[in-house]
């Protein structure tokens, strides 16, 4: 009797304690999300003060106020539909995208742009600092760290369809088709590897982004995968998968290391 005794308040210690840790768990979890939707919605409504007092008849000025307003408006559908921690940190970036457009907008108005802002997902892509001109398939394409006339479109710098666009202004949105799609059309890559390439004097750009795998084979051929590819190769058979097995290897996981190109030194 007494045996069933200890056991029945065992059980009802064990069930106590289960009841206390998934209350807290419940409690945390609760939290978290009041936080991230505070987080989200403080800056969702700072995004709004500024569509909403910003002006300026200046082509550059106009569309970065566009831009942001457009931010502002699927911030607000976002935020509308957020149920959980990530769907709010989804408005958060869309609401700081919307802030990175408004703070564009108050550089070519002439104005302080005010405090920095925290960085994008995937925004570490470096920045414009030359100005640049190019002519592909008869059109002539312009970039530049400065708004003007000719460069009224903004890009606060971010990762595109598996490619680093830097921030800065430039004569057309030739990003948003791989943007919106998902991937890189022909005339798109086209001005991409124009405006972008080695003779602009891009350090590191050729290697970190160009296709993005070069370089990242080359690591991860140095780092050994590729050494048993290597030995491998002098016994080369075309129709062995040995030899070439390792080499994908090496160059699957060296491409994630070209990939992250946000991280490649900064500036253009």
């Amino acid at each position: 009797m007494e045996t069933w005794i200890v056991l029945t308040l065992l059980v009802l210690v064990v069930i106590a304690l289960v009841a206390v840790v998934a209350g807290g768990r419940r409690k945390r979890a609760r939290q978290e999300l009041a936080d991230a939707r505070e987080d989200a919605l403080r800056w969702y409504e700072r995004l709004g003060g500024q569509v909403m007092n910003l002006t300026g008849d200046a082509p550059a000025v106009r569309q970065a106020l566009a831009d942001a307003g457009e931010r502002y408006t699927a911030a607000g559908a976002q935020l509308e539909r957020a149920t959980s921690v990530k769907q709010y940190e989804l408005v958060r970036e869309t609401a700081l995208e919307g802030l990175a457009y408004a703070r564009a907008a108050r550089v070519a108005l002439g104005i302080d742009p005010g405090p920095d802002l925290p960085p994008l997902a995937g925004g570490r892509t470096g920045q414009l600092t030359r100005e640049r001109e190019v002519d592909v398939q008869g059109h002539r394409f312009r970039a530049g760290p400065q708004p003007g006339d000719a460069t009224p479109y903004y890009y606060p710098g971010g990762m595109v369809a598996g490619r680093g666009v830097p921030a800065g202004w430039y004569s057309e949105p030739w990003w948003k088709t791989a943007l919106v799609a998902g991937a890189w059309g022909v005339g798109s890559l086209l001005v991409f590897d124009a405006l972008f390439s080695p003779a602009w004097g891009d350090t590191g750009y050729d290697a970190g982004f160009n296709a993005g795998f070069d370089q990242g084979y080359d690591q991860g051929y140095d780092a050994g995968d590729a050494g048993d590819a290597g030995d491998a190769g002098q016994d080369y058979d075309p129709g062995a998968d040995a030899g070439f097995g390792e080499a994908g290897d090496a160059g699957d996981g060296g491409f994630d290391a070209g990939g992250d190109f946000g991280d490649f030194g900064g500036d253009f």
